[in-house]
């Protein structure tokens, strides 16, 4: 009896086997794809440590924008390279790359890309923008999509900080699909972008030293300061600006008329997501025209000003300013705290390889203590000074 229970369970033993070995095979065979993660983290501390107070789930129709992100092919490949092109003893000193090598030798391949654009379409996400390195795909789509596609809740939380409510995904994405993602952008909005501005001190009265009305200080004045007495004006360059919200030219060219300087550089406005570049009604463009300002202040013998701009991700507009490899300068006057302060990674190495640099104002920590772009600064060594 003892021998017979035990061939009867070797024999069960080997019936499960089979069928998991069948299920495995009826899997592969049909296209069936495992949730698979995604490499970098979207969680935030405050939703999983129960910091952030749930209120309740979004709705079910409300649209969100996302891009999703997939990583280099050759990440360890490139980072190499990078050492090479930085290095003044290298043959391959200062020898960029354009936007198709790069993709070429370290870009996710092209079947990978069409895979992802087939997942959004397949799960109800209207893709709205694809891009030439093939590491975004811009999607828009409702809640219930989203929630099916990446297998998570979109509740709203009680900001921990602020005197708001913000949404996020509830648990780390997992969507079914047998491509690695690298990231997912919009899943949360808990840290909003802010203007980088410093806080006057209220017990000084302001420095009546500068050249404009009432003593404020021009763009010139700083021009001035910093590159008088020489030729330098940015002749032949351009520069790129990313903003978090649309402009008025026409306050660009009213502040140029105003303080009686010609405006001879052109200024282009590039929306990186769909994002309006107009900024009417009860908009805000003090930070965004200012910047504009600002630049051409210092360099009036630049050729154009990009002014990148999208209301909700910053890797749609640092990946637009890689791919559209324009301008070799790109500066940044906003904060904020990612997720992951990984997630933009990839993104500044292609700029480091293409030769371009990401200049970050530092902000007034005493007002936006969680301003931050992580890292920029030490992933895009600097170039020699041009003319």
């Amino acid at each position: 009896m003892k021998r017979s229970g035990r061939r009867h369970g070797v024999a069960v033993l080997r019936g499960v086997s089979l069928l998991v070995c069948s299920a495995m095979l009826l899997f592969a065979a049909e296209g069936v794809t495992l949730a698979q993660s995604v490499q970098t983290r979207h969680l935030r501390d405050e939703v999983k440590n129960g910091e952030a107070k749930f209120i309740n789930r979004l709705p079910a129709t409300q649209s969100l924008r996302l891009n999703i992100a997939l990583p280099l092919r050759n990440e360890a490949g490139l980072d190499e390279l990078l050492q090479k092109l930085y290095d003044p003893k290298n043959s391959l000193f200062h020898q960029v790359l354009s936007v198709q090598e790069i993709t070429a030798r370290v870009g996710p391949i092209e079947q990978d890309y069409d895979a992802v654009v087939r997942f959004a379409e397949e799960n109800g996400l209207q893709v709205t923008g694809t891009v030439e390195n093939r590491m975004l795909v811009n999607v828009t789509g409702s809640v219930a999509d989203i929630e099916k596609a990446f297998h998570v809740k979109m509740n709203s939380y009680k900001h921990p900080n602020e005197a708001r409510n913000f949404y996020s995904a509830d648990r780390e994405p997992s969507p079914d699909l047998g491509v690695t993602l690298w990231h997912v952008t919009g899943l949360d909005n808990f840290s909003i972008p802010h203007p980088a501005s410093l806080v006057r001190n209220a017990k000084q009265g302001p420095q009546a030293t500068g050249s404009g009305p009432g003593g404020q200080f021009l763009g010139s004045d700083m021009r001035e300061a910093y590159y008088g007495g020489t030729t330098l004006t940015g002749k032949g360059q351009s520069v790129g600006l990313l903003e978090f919200a649309g402009y008025n030219v026409n306050d660009v060219t009213t502040y140029f008329t105003n303080v009686k300087q010609p405006l001879t550089v052109a200024v282009t406005g590039v929306s990186t997501d769909g994002s309006s570049l107009s900024c009417t009604g009860g908009c805000d463009d003090t930070e965004q025209v200012l910047d504009i300002e600002v630049a051409i202040s210092m360099a009036p013998g630049m050729s154009n000003v990009y002014v990148y701009v999208s209301d909700t991700s910053d890797v749609s507009i640092f990946n637009r300013m890689a791919t559209d490899n324009k301008a070799k300068s790109f500066s940044c006057s906003w904060g904020w705290s990612p997720a992951d302060p990984a997630s933009d990674d990839p993104i500044f190495k292609e700029f480091a390889a293409q030769g371009q640099n990401l200049f970050v104002a530092s902000g007034d920590s005493r007002k936006n203590p969680d301003s931050s772009i992580p890292r920029t600064m030490r992933l895009l060594p600097q170039w020699e000074a041009r003319t």
